[in-house]
Formats: C-alpha cells, sequence, structure tokens
C-alpha cells in the first residue's frame, strides 16, 4: 500500500491555452481604448451600422467579434472536457511564473473544471449577446467606443476570477470587476449622482475586499503550521512535498456534494494501463522546479544530471517500482523553511498504469492544492492534513477554518451584494442599462457566489459557516422582497429583485446545495439578463414620450406597452414566468429555486441555525417575489396608456435587441428543465444532468441531508407553485388590466407602504451612522493634521530655525573669531617682524655674530 493516497485532482493539458479565452476581450479592449475613438469618427461600416441600428461598426465589429471568439474557445473547452472521465475533467494551462517567495508559489495559471467551464460560457454567452444589444442601445452615445472599452476590461476581469488556478490571479479579477464596475455605473460622470453612485459602489466593494484579503491571510497561515504555548512555530508536516498515488474520483450517481468514500466506474481513469511496467508521474507545483530520479547523494547532484522532468509537466511514463525523487525548485525558492532549496522524497511506489501526484503541502494559495491536502490520506487511511487543520483554533478557541470562512464571506457579500454590505446594487442603476444587465446576470454580483462554491470543500468543514451564510442569505433575499412591492423605477424593482435572488443562491451554498445554487446562479443569468434587458428596451421606447430618465423609467408613466411593443412585452413575461414560476411552473427559475428550498428544508449542515427556519424565510421572499414581479410586468405593459402619447410615439425596439430577447426568453423558459429535470421526480433514480456535471466539483464537499419521501418533496413543491399562485393573482387584482384609476393612492394607504417605499430608511440609517461616522472621523483626522501633524513638523521647522541660528552664531562668533584671529595674530606679527628687514649689512652681521655666539655658548653648555 502507498504511503500517500488520495482522490486529488486529475488535470489535463487545454489543447487550446486557457489564457486565450479571458486574452481575447483583454485585446478588444485594448483595441478599442488605443483606436476606438478614430474608429467611431470614421466612415468605416457606417452604411451597415444605420442599416442595423448600431453604434459605430468598427467599435462594435472589435468589442463584439472579441466576446465571440472567446465563447467559441470556451466552447472548445467544453468538448475537451466532455471527452474526459467525469472525475478527471479538469484542463490545466501555465501561462508564467508570477509570485516566489520563499515557500510561497503563485503563477499565472489557469484550471477549467466543470464549475468554472459553467462560468465560462455564461460570461461570454450571455456577454456576447449583451454586447450586441448593447450595439444598438447605446447607438448615439458620443463615447461608444470607451463604452465598448470598459465592457471588454469587465468581461475580461471576471474570466479572470473563474479561470484563475490560485487566489492571485482570482483576486486580480476580484478587483478588476470592482474597478470596472466603478467606471461602468459612472460612465456618465459629469451627473453627479451617477459619479455618486460609482463611487459607492466602489468603496462598499472595499469593505468586503477587506474581508477577502484577511480570510486569505488567515487560511494561509493556517495550512502551514501552528503556534505552541510555548511561543514555537510548529510545522503540521515537515516535507513540501509528497508522492501522492491518485485515486478514482467519487461516485457519479451519488447525491452531488454529498461526502461519499470510493469511487465508481464513471469516476474511473480512462487511459487503458500500459503494457510492461510502466506508470504516471504528474507534477504542476513550483513550474521550473526540476526533478530528479535515483541521486544518490549531492555529488551526484552537483555533476549536472538530465532531469526527468520540469515542472509543470502531466501524466509523463515513469517506470514501476520504487524511486528516490530529488525536487530542484530554484528561482530562490525556500522549501523547508530553513534555507534549503532541495526536496527530497526518499521513497516513491509507482504501480504499473497508476498515476503518482506530486502533491504540495503546507501553505498555499492554489486552489488544487488546498483541495487535494484535504483528501490526502496515509497509509492508516487517516486524512492527517484535514484533521490538523480542523483542530486549529485561534482567539480563544474559535476554528480558524470558521473565522477564515467567516472572512471570506465578507467579501463574498461584498461582491454579491449581501446585508449589511447590499446597499451599492440598488444605486447601481446609474449606468446604462447593458452595464446594469451585465453586472447583474452575468458578471460581477455571481462572484462571491462563485468564490464559496469554488471552496466548498473548506466551507463544508464549518457548518456554523455555513448556517451563518444562509441565515444571511435567507434575510437578504426576505428583506430586498419586500422593498420591491412598493418601487416605482422599473430598474430598481429589478435590482432589489436581484438582491433577493441572490440571496437563494446564498441560502444554497449555505445549506450545503452547491449545485443547485449554482444552477440557480445559471438560470438567474438567463431570465435576469432577460428582464434588464426588456426594461432598456421599454426605456429606449419611453423616450419618445419622456425625456427626463427618471420619469422614462417610471412605471406609473407607462401602462399597455404590450400593445405598441409585442415582443419585449412576451419576452419580459416569460422571464417573470421563470423568476417566479406562476401561473405557470415548470420554467427554468422553478427547478433551481425549489431545489435550494427542498435542500434547505432537509439541510444538516448549518450547525445551530435550523433548517427550517432557513426554508421558511426563502419560502416567504418566494412568494414575495411572485407578487412584486407580476406588478412590475401588468404595471409596464397591461392595463390603459399612462400617456396618449405612447399610442403613437412608443415602437418597439430594433431587430438588434429584441433578437437578443428573444434567445434569452428561450432559455429562461427551457434551461431550467433540459438541466434540472430528473427521472427523481417520475419514480426513477437519476439525477439532473446539471448535478451529474457539477459532481466532481462538490464531490468532497462533506454535506448530509436528511432522508424525505418524494411525496413531501411534491407536496413543498406544490405549496411553492400554489403560493406563487395566489402572489401572482393579488398582483393581478390589484395592477392588472383592469386595475384602479386611484391604483397608486390606494397603494399608499396600505400598512407598511412608507417603511417599504423608503426600504427601511436603511441608507437614510448608514448616512445618520456610518457615513456621518466617516465624516466625522474625516473632520477629526483633518483637525489633528492641522494641530498635531503640522504642529509637530511647524515645531520641529521652529526648532531647526532655531538650532540653525546657534550653528550660525557659533559659526559666526567662535569659529570664524578663531580664524580671523589667527589671520589678525599673523598680519599683527608680520608687521612686526618686517621691522627686522633694515636693509643695511652691517646689521644683518651683527645678526649673525650673534647668533653664531648663541649658538656656540648653547653648544658648550650641552656637551
Amino acid at each position: 500500500m502507498p504511503d500517500y493516497s488520495g482522490q486529488v485532482t486529475h488535470v489535463h493539458t487545454a489543447l487550446t491555452p486557457l489564457w486565450w479565452i479571458p486574452l481575447l476581450p483583454m485585446l478588444g479592449a485594448v483595441i478599442n481604448a488605443l483606436f476606438g475613438r478614430a474608429l467611431q469618427r470614421s466612415s468605416f461600416g457606417r452604411d451597415v451600422s444605420k442599416r442595423l441600428h448600431i453604434g459605430s461598426f468598427g467599435v462594435t465589429l472589435v468589442a463584439v467579434g472579441a466576446m465571440l471568439g472567446a465563447f467559441a474557445l470556451g466552447l472548445a473547452s467544453f468538448v475537451q472536457l466532455v471527452g474526459l472521465a467525469p472525475g478527471e475533467r479538469a484542463l490545466y494551462s501555465f501561462a508564467w511564473q508570477m509570485i516566489r517567495i520563499g515557500s510561497l508559489d503563485a503563477n499565472f495559471a489557469f484550471v477549467m473544471d466543470p464549475l468554472s467551464c459553467l462560468m465560462t460560457l455564461i460570461i461570454t454567452g450571455v456577454g456576447t449577446l449583451i454586447h450586441v444589444y448593447a450595439a444598438s442601445y447605446m447607438e448615439a452615445e458620443p463615447a461608444y467606443w470607451r463604452f465598448f472599452t470598459y465592457l471588454n476590461l469587465f468581461v475580461f476581469s471576471m474570466l479572470l476570477l473563474v479561470l484563475g488556478d490560485n487566489f492571485i490571479v482570482m483576486f486580480f479579477g476580484w478587483e478588476g470587476v470592482g474597478l470596472c464596475s466603478y467606471l461602468l455605473i459612472g460612465f456618465w460622470y459629469s451627473d453627479y449622482k451617477k459619479a455618486s453612485a460609482g463611487m459607492k459602489a466602489f468603496v462598499v466593494n472595499r469593505i468586503g475586499d477587506w474581508g477577502f484579503v484577511c480570510g486569505l491571510a488567515l487560511l494561509f497561515w493556517g495550512l502551514g503550521a501552528r503556534w505552541l504555548d510555548d511561543g514555537r512555530f510548529l510545522s503540521d508536516y515537515r516535507a513540501r512535498f509528497i508522492a501522492v498515488a491518485a485515486e478514482a474520483g467519487g461516485d457519479h450517481g451519488a447525491s452531488a456534494g454529498a461526502h461519499d468514500g470510493a469511487g465508481g466506474k464513471a469516476g474511473e481513469r480512462r487511459a487503458q494501463p500500459l503494457a510492461g511496467s510502466k506508470g504516471y508521474l504528474t507534477f504542476t507545483g513550483h513550474p521550473g522546479a526540476r526533478v530528479y530520479l535515483g541521486i544518490a547523494d549531492a555529488a551526484q547532484l552537483a555533476s549536472s544530471p538530465r532531469p526527468f522532468g520540469v515542472s509543470p509537466f502531466i501524466r509523463k511514463e515513469i517506470d514501476a517500482g520504487a524511486h528516490s525523487v530529488v525536487i530542484v525548485p530554484g528561482d530562490g525558492a525556500v522549501i523547508g523553511g530553513d534555507g534549503v532549496e532541495i526536496a527530497a522524497i526518499e521513497r516513491m511506489r509507482v504501480e504499473p498504469g497508476k498515476e503518482i501526484v506530486v502533491a504540495t503541502v503546507g501553505s498555499t494559495v492554489t486552489f488544487r492544492e488546498i483541495h487535494d491536502q484535504l483528501v490526502i490520506k496515509d497509509a492508516s487511511g487517516k486524512a492527517f492534513l484535514k484533521d490538523a487543520l480542523e483542530s486549529k483554533t485561534v482567539w480563544g478557541g474559535v476554528a480558524l477554518i470558521t473565522l477564515a470562512c467567516f472572512f471570506l464571506f465578507v467579501g463574498a457579500a461584498g461582491k454579491s451584494a449581501q446585508i449589511p454590505l447590499y446597499v451599492w446594487l440598488p444605486d447601481a442603476m446609474a449606468g446604462p442599462t447593458p452595464v446594469s444587465a451585465l453586472i447583474h446576470a452575468a458578471t460581477m454580483v455571481t462572484a462571491g457566489v462563485y468564490m464559496v462554491a469554488r471552496l466548498s470543500f473548506l466551507f463544508s468543514l464549518s457548518p456554523v459557516a455555513g448556517g451563518v451564510i444562509a441565515l444571511i442569505g435567507a434575510s437578504t433575499a426576505l428583506l430586498a422582497a419586500s422593498i420591491g412591492f412598493f418601487q416605482y423605477d422599473i430598474k430598481k424593482v429589478l435590482a432589489y429583485s436581484t438582491v433577493s435572488q441572490l440571496g437563494f443562491m446564498f441560502i444554497g451554498v449555505g445549506v450545503g446545495a452547491y449545485w443547485a445554487a449554482v444552477f440557480h446562479l445559471m438560470t438567474h443569468a438567463f431570465f435576469k439578463a432577460c428582464l434588464f434587458l426588456g426594461s432598456g428596451s421599454v426605456i429606449h421606447g419611453m423616450h419618445a414620450v419622456e425625456h427626463d430618465e427618471a420619469a422614462a423609467q417610471d412605471m406609473r408613466n407607462m401602462g399597455g406597452l404590450r400593445r405598441v411593443m409585442p415582443l419585449t412585452a412576451r419576452t419580459y413575461q416569460a422571464a417573470c414566468l421563470a423568476i417566479t414560476a406562476a401561473p405557470i411552473p415548470f420554467f427554468a427559475g422553478f427547478w433551481s429555486k425549489d431545489e435550494i428550498l427542498w435542500k434547505a428544508f432537509g439541510t444538516e449542515n448549518t450547525g445551530p441555525i435550523p433548517g427550517l427556519l432557513i426554508y421558511a424565510m426563502g419560502l416567504a421572499a418566494a412568494l414575495g417575489t411572485s407578487f412584486y414581479m407580476w406588478r412590475s410586468y401588468f404595471l409596464t405593459f397591461e392595463g390603459p396608456h399612462a400617456r396618449k402619447e405612447i399610442e403613437t410615439k412608443v415602437h418597439e425596439s430594433p431587430p438588434a435587441i429584441t433578437s437578443v430577447l428573444a434567445v434569452l426568453a428561450v432559455l429562461s423558459a427551457c434551461a431550467g428543465a433540459v438541466f434540472g429535470f430528473s427521472s427523481h421526480f417520475v419514480g426513477g433514480h437519476g439525477e439532473p444532468l446539471l448535478e451529474a456535471w457539477l459532481h466532481p466539483v462538490f464531490a468532497h464537499a462533506e454535506v448530509s441531508f436528511r432522508r424525505h419521501g418524494l411525496g413531501l418533496e411534491l407536496a413543498l413543491m406544490a405549496l411553492s407553485v400554489g403560493g406563487a399562485v395566489v402572489a401572482f393573482s393579488l398582483a393581478r387584482a390589484r395592477y392588472g388590466a383592469r386595475r384602479s384609476p386611484r391604483w397608486a393612492e390606494e397603494e399608499r394607504r396600505l400598512p407598511g407602504f412608507q417603511l417599504l417605499s423608503n426600504k427601511y430608511y436603511v441608507d437614510e440609517i448608514y448616512d445618520a451612522t456610518v457615513v456621518r461616522a466617516a465624516l466625522s472621523l474625516r473632520l477629526f483626522f483633518a483637525e489633528m493634521d492641522r494641530w498635531i501633524v503640522d504642529g509637530i513638523v511647524n515645531g520641529v521647522a521652529v526648532l531647526a530655525r532655531a538650532a540653525a541660528w546657534v550653528t550660525g552664531a557659533i559659526d559666526r562668533y567662535l569659529v570664524d573669531g578663531v580664524v580671523n584671529l589667527v589671520a589678525e595674530g599673523t598680519l599683527s606679527a608680520g608687521a612686526k617682524l618686517r621691522t627686522l628687514q633694515t636693509g643695511r649689512i652691517q646689521s644683518y652681521v651683527y645678526f649673525l655674530l650673534g647668533g653664531v655666539a648663541l649658538f656656540s655658548i648653547v653648544h658648550y653648555f650641552l656637551r
């Protein structure tokens, strides 16, 4: 039996370098940044632009072409993944060495597994549709080229975030989407409110980023060692590298996310054992490191033997049997923490046809390496590294994993707009509508959910953290849903809808239903993009009668738009069916949202937080969603026109807009059933397509759920759908085609209207507390700067001037005085001696004779 074994990550070399995928949007951004202004002013493709009702053809060609190329490369990588065994679906591409300080090794490398592949296709697919839509929506924008520069840059940052092999690359993308959100939300920066909204998003996200960095630092420290009570620093494991016998992946048929033991057929390696006595060796850590076999001593290594391989290499053939391995990382890497730059594996046993993975042990920022450390077992079957991490506590007994997860969740809450950091997202509506769609549907707000799902193997080790995440997600979903009841700005309604739906996703990851959370992320991308772009189509049409932006977005000025914008109305209606599951279920959101609620009902992964409470809060939020979403539909598209000019002046949007809406409506209708239906619902034992696809990613998340019968599951489904239908009926009765002409006045008299329409006064509370405290602190620091810092500086200046005066006086009166005294004494002595120069020879003879006489006398007495 090998010394170490485990279901470590099996990687394959990507046939197409993965870094090409984010590179294309980056190139699009660079080209438009450098040449976009000239392209927009040129006559290139102007006739085509007019015919298609789009902006500059050259700028559009660059931006949309980059997105299409990235989507095509994503599809090519998806095809390669499909061709691999489920347990081996991970593609690896190394670009260059980035950071190597001591034992820290972080590289500009990319990995695509089923999760990041799904995210890549969502980002590039939905992102491409939004780019096409924006080409028409922003047709008359003077800074058209700048808009698409930012849009491409946004997609580039998000692709870095999801494809990065480690926290460092992810953080580059993490900060990149924060920067781009600031640029795009405040795109019309000459408007103070819009510029302020961009700044608000930027500042709130910096608070979340602080938590992200703290969580990463704590995790990095905890992976390596611990401080003992006597002050000594003890490493968990002395070696930096160990040879691990790679086991097959977990059972494909198991429930996704449930912890399983040995694998099944679906997880077995496709490669047939080699004839003879050959095995495989994989090493992707410390790129550039040289691996030697059979080195007996330092002298042999000093003779510069030929290395077996240079990292990274994957499944390199090696003779079966026992080997001694020496790894020389080079480039100043410190392996043992004691300055030793050579790592040795004294005994590595290679079985014929089997793969050995050289795994990195200790502090690391690479996702695969963290995951692998938690699944590696020693010869006795004990996951000793995971046990060591779980046993660590900080600050009075708090589990290190729990605290690290809390900090990381703060970062996720900032990006994905959860309590208390959700306040930036509704204000993000200040940007152009395509920006709202891109932020809400395909990029930035899903980053936090993705990060928690990516680290499912870590978050599942802390039920307390999972429970808190689920509770905050449920609270956010319920709070945002209730705020949406009485909003009049159509984009604000959708903004709070996004906050609420993100809460559902965090319910999913909190209760341990990671695949369901990602499923809802995908369906939400489709129907929320359709809703936002549909609202943009409405606003585009309303500008014919309302030239004030706020008035054009106010649903009280709309009504009856279905008669003049039928395609926009139908697509918006399909998206409403998808998000509410009422009055017709089985659209996309029905499958993902009900799966989350079902898992919340039966979860055993939320520590002290009861799953039933999470379920009840989520159900209430779902019913509220049905009410306010159908309210937005009826007020916008049904009933009488609020303005008589609507009938004659408002028209359907151009094909570049409506065609995108049609594609998204189809996805909103069909994606749920395609990816979420399971034969389980009709008495079979199959699992949904997406759950099976994502299973290898979440196979080592240690979660469990109570078993309930199919009857209870269908009953809860019926309860959810029935409640949503009731909410739909209520919205239709109050706001439908036959609504009261005085509906707005009647609404204001409803209980809680003022509280909900003013969003629980959260912004006012923040202004009165956090903002005022920050401003007061600003004034305090300004006064401190004026009186203390400037006082110290000015005091030092006065002392310096006094010292200068003293030293000047010393120089003037003492030093110069002594010098002048010597000079004057010399002059005086010279004047006196000058009298001896008489010019008379007799006097000189007398002096000469006197001197000889004096010398003779002295010589006489001194003999």
